[in-house]
């Protein structure tokens, strides 16, 4: 088939559908969509929220617990207990399906009548402040993570104490990482790999004492790129660590400089084959996909490990055949669903497990042939199905704005148990209200905090060693609480105060680091601000050395999430292996 270019209905902007795009909907006997990726993305994110946290009560027992659903929903809330447990049976909110209404308008009835589990943990112990979080322990404010132990404030991956991380992966006692794997004792470092001992790092490999660096391979001792003697680095490391907060604000400033003279590789992909994206490890053919590790034939998805044909999916493990998807792991040949696992052959479905041969389900556990949560035979399902499809064709929902939802697109943002701004779409995605609003998508007003503030922001001990531990409970105020109702540093999402936990001074003390000045949402705010968006752009090669084996400006192209307007010296592969290995 031939390429074809379409406008996409919600920003109106124009996309390309390619003939393996094609290929992959025929083999998944789906239409093409009438989204662009990237709105087809934050349609997906709309309907997930793991940051906002509110005190509910169990509808079922009547405990007190943490929950992503604010007061006022809809459908019920079950405590994690309650909502696996045998004292209720989703099959019983059964319907018939109604072929003289829309599907998705049925489907929103389904939905607010069933119970919602307070939060989405699996395999969790003592960690009651998280949520999608898959075998944890000893956690507090961890999101989307798995495999994690005793870490806090962050997405940390197959770790060990850490605190404020964002993809760190197979790491252990890290402070403010981004995108960092194997790192042991770390902190501020972003995109480091297979070391210890760094602070404030950017691109360094296989490196250890480094304080300040870019770009380093196989180095140890250097501050700011210049190498030191190990006994004069350690005098100037303990100078710059005696000034607590204000030291760390120096080494960042100097860093920074560091970091702007460092060629940037156009994107991490590691042992890759044909892909296109950024930060792929060990993938071939796959293309526009960002954070991905071992996929295979998968295209504008983010968040995935161990995937193959896979279109439009993120936050999952263990997917194959997949379209248009959304969390967790363990599914084949499914689509436009939300957070279902161990199952296959699911359809508009959410929230289900260990289940197939699922149309518009809802909680439904170890299930098959259901439309609607209501039981049919084999047949009967196989018979009804087509009839199904047909009709969300002939009667497509329409939503508030006139978007258009027949067969084959993902849920409306207006059904999404969130309102935007608490959604992960509102980090990725940001809007104001009024903006959110025009495009029909509902918005929480901020509620009135009015926390009794104990320590000022300019009154936080600068040194660790000057925190006792009669800090631990008292009300800190965040720095950025005078900034404004939606400070231009964090978005919307400061909660204008926070607390510091025993466990956490334990480690900022172990690590020799003074406290934070900011709140866990305005820290995770900063840290998504230091990494490229999930887009990509057309660009050439930065580099004007000869000594690179080229005349003048290297003439190599390629796709890159840095945008034209950064200040980065953004390399191809070649010249940024000769400039920094």
């Amino acid at each position: 088939m031939q390429a074809e270019t379409k406008t996409c209905q919600n920003c109106k902007e124009d996309f390309t559908i390619d003939p393996d795009d094609f290929g992959f909907y025929e083999k998944m006997k789906v239409p093409p969509p009438t989204f662009c990726s990237a709105c087809r993305l934050q349609r997906r994110m709309a309907v997930r929220n793991e940051r906002n946290f509110y005190k509910r009560k169990c509808e079922l027992c009547g405990k007190q617990v943490i929950s992503m659903y604010a007061e006022g929903s809809h459908f019920p809330i079950y405590c994690s207990q309650c909502w696996w447990g045998d004292k209720w049976d989703p099959a019983s909110f059964g319907k018939e399906y109604d072929f003289s209404k829309p599907f998705f308008a049925q489907f929103q009835e389904l939905l607010n009548v069933i119970p919602r589990p307070n939060l989405r943990n699996t395999n969790t112990k003592n960690s009651d402040y998280c949520n999608y979080v898959a075998d944890g322990k000893n956690c507090y404010l961890c999101f989307g993570s798995i495999e994690v132990e005793d870490c806090m404030y962050g997405c940390p991956y197959e770790s060990k104490f850490c605190v404020d991380t964002y993809l760190a992966r197979e790491s252990e006692y890290c402070y403010e990482c981004i995108d960092c794997e194997k790192l042991s004792r770390c902190s501020f470092c972003q995109e480091c790999t297979a070391s210890y001992e760094l602070l404030h790092c950017y691109d360094c490999k296989n490196c250890h004492d480094c304080i300040g660096c870019a770009g380093l391979r196989n180095k140890e001792y250097h501050i700011f790129n210049q190498a030191y003697s190990k006994d004069d680095f350690q005098k100037e490391k303990e100078k710059f660590l005696a000034k607590g907060y204000e030291g760390l604000l120096y080494i960042q400033k100097k860093f920074e400089k560091v970091k702007a003279e460092t060629p940037h590789r156009f994107a991490t992909t590691i042992q890759c084959k044909d892909v296109s994206g950024d930060h792929i490890v060990e993938s071939k053919n796959t293309k526009n996909c960002f954070d991905v590790k071992e996929a295979e034939d998968t295209r504008y998805s983010v968040r995935l490990i161990h995937a193959k044909d896979v279109y439009d999916s993120n936050y999952c493990e263990y997917l194959e055949m997949c379209y248009d998807y959304l969390g967790f792991w363990k599914v084949q040949r499914s689509m436009f669903s939300n957070t279902c696992g161990e199952g296959s052959d699911l359809t508009y479905c959410d929230f289900c497990s260990g289940s197939s041969n699922l149309f518009g389900c809802i909680a439904l556990r170890g299930k098959q042939y259901c439309i609607f949560n209501k039981q049919y035979s084999k047949e009967e399902y196989n018979s009804l199905l087509p009839k199904i499809i047909k009709q969300m064709n002939d009667m497509p929902y329409k939503d508030k704005n006139g978007r258009m939802y027949k067969y084959g697109e993902y849920f409306p943002v207006e059904l999404s148990p969130f309102c935007y701004n608490e959604s992960v779409a509102a980090e990725f995605f940001p809007l104001s209200k009024e903006e959110a609003v025009a495009r029909g998508y509902s918005w929480k007003e901020k509620d009135d905090r009015n926390y009794a503030i104990d320590i000022k922001s300019s009154d936080i001990p600068s040194r660790i060693e000057d925190a006792d531990d009669s800090i631990v409970g008292k009300v800190v105020e965040c720095e950025h609480h005078d900034i404004g109702e939606h400070p231009a540093k964090c978005g919307a999402g400061c909660t204008e105060a926070f607390k510091i936990i025993p466990e956490e001074l334990a480690f900022y003390r172990r690590m020799n680091l003074p406290l934070p000045h900011l709140c866990p949402n305005c820290r995770h705010y900063e840290r998504l601000a230091k990494r490229n968006p999930f887009k990509l752009w057309h660009r050439q090669c930065m580099c004007g050395e000869g000594s690179h084996g080229h005349d003048g400006r290297c003439k190599k192209e390629f796709e890159t999430s840095y945008a034209p307007e950064r200040p980065e010296m953004v390399y191809c592969e070649e010249c940024y292996q000769k400039e920094v290995y």
